[in-house]
């Protein structure tokens, strides 16, 4: 054997390797990038909504409406949410003015399967159910909504890293989350959420949605978390501006406590005109 084969024999081996180890570089690589998109994504908003998922609890609150005037209407609001086997139940009532004490609204947010949502209106002495098509409607004039009442399932959504951003010191993760089916979509009312999540402790607080036609529609705030447990917090403050029609709506909460010992009975249908 030559010198001039051996060394071609050897430059051929070399390269070789290069190319396997390229390959094997490049196949890290995108998978990384898949599971940075993909996996990850659906990992933290699961973990975000772990975070504020208590299963009692009872609060007041101050709902503020503001219109594109800049007139407020106030209303003050109880919530009571306790889970039984899986289906979070919650049970919201109006207790001022007097034009709206007494409205309630119940929902039942079953961990697999549709939401059930039943409101209760006093002028009218009668419950009715809300259906699909009207979870994307306004809630009692505000600007969230109905389904907003609700809980959301993030196994009901595709979620995908959008990348990052700093926000006033604050580390983020940017993600977006398309409803898994068209009819999803529009029951909710809008086509995509991007949400930004705190990298330093999972807090979601601020949400944007875009309507069906892929404009921007709402945009959500969402601060004051407190701590109620080992790892479980609240959010005290919620706001919500629609980017549309230049109006907002504000909910604050003024207290906060355990409600472990609400019973099921109270979350019942019959139980919403027991006022």
């Amino acid at each position: 054997m030559t010198e001039q084969t051996r060394y071609q024999i050897i430059n051929k081996h070399q390269k070789s390797n290069i190319m396997k180890t390229t390959l094997i570089i490049t196949i890290m690589l995108a998978s990384a990038f898949i599971r940075l998109n993909g996996q990850d994504a659906g990992e933290i908003s699961q973990r975000a909504a772990d975070i504020i998922d208590i299963e009692a609890m009872e609060m007041a609150a101050t709902l503020n409406i503001h219109d594109h005037r800049g007139n407020v209407r106030t209303r003050q609001v109880a919530i009571a949410t306790r889970t039984f086997n899986g289906t979070a139940k919650t049970l919201i009532r109006f207790l001022s003015p007097a034009d709206v004490r007494g409205t309630s609204m119940l929902v039942h947010d079953h961990e697999n399967g549709a939401d059930d949502m039943w409101i209760y209106m006093p002028a009218l002495r009668r419950t009715r159910r809300i259906v699909s098509s009207e979870r994307s409607a306004s809630f009692m004039g505000s600007e969230f909504t109905n389904a907003d009442m609700g809980s959301r399932n993030p196994r009901e959504f595709e979620h995908k890293m959008l990348g990052s951003e700093t926000v006033e010191g604050r580390e983020s993760w940017v993600i977006e989350s398309v409803p898994l089916t068209e009819q999803m979509a529009e029951e909710n009312g809008y086509s995509r959420m991007v949400a930004r999540v705190d990298k330093e402790n999972y807090h979601t607080y601020k949400v944007e949605y875009y309507d069906l036609d892929g404009e921007l529609h709402r945009v959500m705030e969402i601060g004051d978390y407190r701590r109620q447990s080992a790892d479980r917090y609240w959010a005290f403050s919620m706001e919500v501006r629609n980017v549309q029609n230049n109006r907002r709506s504000v909910l604050a909460v003024d207290r906060f406590q355990d409600g472990s010992e609400l019973s099921e009975n109270q979350f019942e249908v019959s139980a919403l005109e027991d006022f």
